[in-house]
């Protein structure tokens, strides 16, 4: 017999998945459109999933998910500065949404995931003062009609990520390197813009059902692989300083953290650095000598479940805001691994609350397999996979879709406990 515990999570908790719209959606014209991946590809049909959201939404609730965590994508609705918005694309939108509520489905919007209309993008993206201005202009316009369908508003996903891959390390649109002053003054001008979209979204969302605003902040663990080294412990401060510490307070220090009531949390987990190397898939390190390291990895970074205790017990004290895990996942072909990395990562997440920290959902990333970015279709994160060969895109569930949907329909996991020695 198993004396694996059975984990009961609370009513009314969210199981969901994410997506974005560039990622999957297709038919897009923004800085990515025309950006070519590291396997050659591009994002303009993706997943087609701008034309195949019925479909993906009959998915959904065959997984038995009740949330579902998606971008609205500005660059489809306003063509240019203070425009109004697109009545056709807006008209599409709402047809998501009532989908979803007709399903059962409760809606997580994104209002910001590494795309900006090309407008924006001509002059200077979010190291111009003014973005700002614009975007609070975009979401007053969008809430006015979306207020009696959504409650629960992301603002900005990962607007560390953001502003690192496209002004740090080159790898997203526009694709500068090592411009730390533009990295900030990214960072700076996005906060701003959260603060003023709060406000709207505070003072004009609320049509009965006090709306829930938040960011959704990456969290990865920089660590030095030998403790020892004082070069490359200085190098994972120095990255916990301006990814972590830096963006944090940027969003939620001081008065700023009255602007939000939650907070979402991406966790994947860390990164460890070997004589100034980061030692992960993503930055090129062979999976094969991460493995001789000991070193337990997906696709892209290394597993870390023990991490997600650390960081919700911190979020919990320092901000004492409700927390979304707003995406976590993994992406590999290895299906026994991305069970065993999802029961491990729900066994910490039910730890931390059964210590007292107030987390309501946890979106699986992602629904389904879709253009990862600067890497194209090689990551596979999808729920269901998505057969990019063929051009009728179809969708299969993949083992870990009916692993997740018995979690979300049981709102419970049997735990992993630790290996025996």
């Amino acid at each position: 017999m198993s004396s694996n515990p059975v984990l009961q999570f609370p009513p009314g908790f969210l199981w969901g998945a994410a997506t974005s719209p560039t990622q999957v959606e297709g038919h897009i014209e923004n800085e990515w459109t025309r950006f070519v991946a590291q396997d050659g590809s591009n994002c303009r049909i993706a997943c087609d999933h701008y034309n195949r959201y019925p479909e993906d939404i009959q998915w959904m609730s065959k997984l038995g998910i009740n949330a579902y965590r998606f971008g609205i994508e500005w660059s489809r609705l306003q063509s240019a500065p203070f425009a109004p918005l697109n009545r056709k694309e807006l008209d599409r939108y709402i047809d998501v949404l009532d989908r979803l509520i007709a399903a059962g489905i409760t809606p997580m919007v994104v209002l910001h995931h590494f795309s900006n209309p090309q407008w924006i993008n001509e002059r200077g993206g979010w190291t111009h003062p003014d973005t700002d201005k614009a975007f609070a202009d975009y979401v007053r316009k969008l809430v006015a009609v979306l207020k009696d369908r959504v409650y629960i508003w992301n603002t900005f996903n990962e607007p560390d990520t953001y502003a690192c891959v496209a002004y740090l390390l080159g790898g997203f649109p526009p694709g500068r390197k090592w411009k730390l002053g533009q990295f900030r003054r990214v960072i700076s001008h996005m906060a701003r813009a959260h603060v003023k979209a709060s406000r709207i979204i505070e003072r004009e969302g609320n049509t009965g059902r006090k709306p829930e605003i938040g960011i959704a902040k990456n969290w990865t663990f920089f660590h030095a692989y030998r403790d020892f080294s004082p070069w490359d412990r200085t190098t994972a401060l120095s990255c916990h300083y301006i990814f972590n510490k830096f963006v944090l307070d940027a969003f939620l220090g001081g008065r700023r953290r009255r602007r939000s009531t939650f907070i979402g949390l991406n966790y994947y987990g860390r990164v460890r650095f070997h004589h100034f190397r980061a030692m992960i898939p993503a930055s090129g390190a062979p999976l094969r000598r991460l493995k001789d390291f000991g070193f337990v990895c997906d696709d892209m970074v290394e597993r870390y479940p023990e991490g997600m205790v650390k960081i919700l017990t911190y979020l919990d004290k320092k901000f004492h805001l409700p927390i979304y895990i707003t995406e976590h996942g993994a992406a590999s072909n290895d299906e026994e691994f991305r069970e065993r990395d999802l029961r491990e990562n729900l066994t910490a997440l039910h730890q931390s609350m059964s210590q007292g920290v107030d987390v309501r959902g946890f979106f699986y990333w992602s629904l389904m397999d879709n253009f990862e970015w600067q890497f194209g279709y090689t990551k596979k994160f999808g729920l269901l996979a998505v057969d990019f060969a063929n051009e009728k895109l179809p969708r299969t569930p993949k083992p870990l879709a009916g692993f997740y949907s018995k979690i979300c329909r049981d709102n419970s996991v049997l735990a992993q406990m630790p290996a025996q020695a």
